[in-house]
């Protein structure tokens, strides 16, 4: 595709969904509202993630895939999906058609500093508040909630004026085919906040653009968090760039610095607009991030990011112990050295090999939303070009739960089949490998048995060694499912000490012996 087409994409994909969005606060029957509030509502990230939280089901789990597009493409929600962004995008659309036709000065957009640490700062409160049980920002603040509000307010009882006009006119014709609506006005007090909303959103996208979604939002805050790990980043070529500037007149999110030739991505709000203005075609979507970017963004971005990560680290932290049941970890004092030697990639139970999995997936990521710890990620080139973006085992971000099933449960094209319970317990997909000079055990001399705590198959077990005088860890590959589980518990960084290998074709692992426990039979009561 071309990339000056993104924009136009963009353009239709939004205002379909601005128009089902708004439909379901104006549409005055009901009967659209009810019918068809969950599919619109689907990507919604907020009513989504609550919905999840309650009810963890994939109609739920917009959410899920809101974040995976985060980290492929950047902030794909504030431009495409987001209702109140949207909305925005129109107010500055009228504004800009405003001043082609008036004899003002045309308006152009220019870089603005971020304000991380208001925006982290309400990104953190909001989380501390939503743990403790207070959903008071998340109320004030989820942009959906505010389109919501502001449509619900301001726009509906003007549907409900211009239907009583019309049922007012065809009872004077002797028709009564449309029924009156009686409006209901909420107390001053109240319709004073989304006015107030109303106003600050107002101020902001006249005055600056998405300066709104990238000061006060909470979900544009953390999904630019989220931002700075995505893989097709925007970008600038310093080469091709004349440094004419046109690029940074035309960002709404402000994040463009022509002088330096640099793009903060997390507030880009990957509206494309750059794309489409660039008169030398120096702005292009590829996976490396120019160094210039993280040069001249990394204080601002630590800076911003400090107040965020101290004040909600501790809560955090705790969280995840929760979550995992896990103590303390084996403090690590020296790196690893040697790197974890993989010659396949590791595709998931029930994709019988690489080659079945590739010819069959389409990469949809419904597997990867549903995976209950997260080791399904989508790929890059793990499995080749090819297999771009289809889902992998990624065991450094979690592991193959031993009792679960789903993604072949979900999958809708067979590329993992279904595996029972019992037969997805001895399916290898792949194969533990051991570096004894990475392990803590022999680099500082200390006991840990993770990996071995870990495995559900006894294919890791710790042994005494005499020489050390410490349990060392010994492999027993014929027993490995490839789970993955001892190596998302090694605690040695940068390369694990125990790893899983892939296999091309998924194997039959051999089923663990059962050990039974040596009873030692008394003749008598021993006192």
């Amino acid at each position: 595709m071309n990339l000056n087409k993104l924009r136009t994409v963009r353009i239709i994909i939004s205002n379909i969904i601005l128009f089902l969005t708004t439909l379901l606060f104006v549409e005055l029957s009901g009967n659209y509202t009810v019918s068809f509030s969950d599919y619109v509502l689907f990507p919604q990230f907020i009513p989504s993630l609550l919905s999840f939280l309650h009810n963890p089901a994939f109609i739920a789990s917009g959410f899920i895939i809101i974040l995976v597009l985060t980290v492929l493409f950047g902030r794909i929600y504030c431009s495409f999906v987001c209702p109140l962004g949207i909305m925005m995008d129109l107010i500055l659309f009228v504004r800009k058609k405003y001043y082609k036709f008036s004899t003002r000065k045309k308006f152009r957009f220019t870089f603005i500093k971020s304000y991380n640490l208001i925006r982290y700062s309400i990104l953190s409160a909001t989380f501390l508040l939503l743990f403790t049980g207070v959903s008071t920002l998340i109320v004030l603040l989820d942009p959906y909630s505010v389109f919501g509000r502001l449509i619900t307010n301001f726009i509906r009882p003007v549907f409900i004026g211009i239907n009583n006009l019309l049922v007012a006119f065809l009872e004077m014709l002797g028709s009564y085919s449309v029924s009156p609506h009686i409006l209901y006005l909420p107390d001053f007090w109240v319709l004073s906040i989304p006015f107030v909303f109303l106003i600050i959103i107002l101020f902001f996208t006249l005055k600056n653009g998405r300066l709104y979604c990238n000061t006060i939002c909470p979900v544009g805050a953390l999904l630019g968090l989220i931002s700075n790990f995505q893989i097709f980043k925007i970008s600038i070529d310093d080469i091709n760039c004349a440094a004419c500037g046109v690029c940074e007149t035309q960002c709404k999110a402000g994040c463009i610095d022509s002088g330096n030739k640099s793009i903060d991505l997390t507030r880009c709000v990957a509206c494309y607009d750059c794309l489409d203005s660039c008169p030398t075609e120096a702005i292009s979507i590829n996976t490396k991030q120019p160094v210039k970017v993280l040069k001249s963004n990394l204080k601002t971005k630590v800076k911003g990011r400090r107040s965020f990560l101290i004040s909600a680290g501790l809560l955090t932290g705790t969280a995840i112990k929760t979550i995992y049941g896990q103590g303390d970890t084996i403090k690590v004092y020296k790196d690893s050295t040697i790197p974890e030697k993989r010659t396949s990639p590791i595709s998931p139970p029930g994709s019988i090999s690489i080659e079945h999995f590739i010819s069959n997936c389409t990469a949809c990521t419904l597997c990867v939303s549903v995976c209950p710890t997260g080791v399904l990620q989508p790929s890059f080139i793990e499995y080749g070009i090819e297999g771009l973006l289809m889902p992998h085992m990624s065991n450094k971000i979690g592991f193959c739960n031993f009792e679960c099933t789903i993604c072949g449960d979900v999958c809708p094209n067979d590329a993992i089949l279904p595996l029972k319970n019992e037969n997805k317990k001895i399916t290898q997909i792949g194969k533990v490998k051991f570096i004894k000079e990475n392990c803590v055990v022999y680099t500082q001399k200390t006991d840990c048995g993770a990996c071995a705590e870990h495995c559900p198959t006894k294919a890791v077990k710790m042994e005494l060694d005499a020489e050390l005088n410490l349990r060392v860890p010994i492999i027993t590959e014929e027993l490995c499912v490839g789970c993955g589980a001892c190596e998302h518990a090694c605690p040695t960084k940068p390369f694990k000490s125990i790893y899983v290998d892939g296999n091309p074709v998924h194997q039959i692992a051999e089923k663990p012996k059962d050990e039974k426990l040596e009873i030692i039979e008394e003749e008598d009561f021993p006192f």
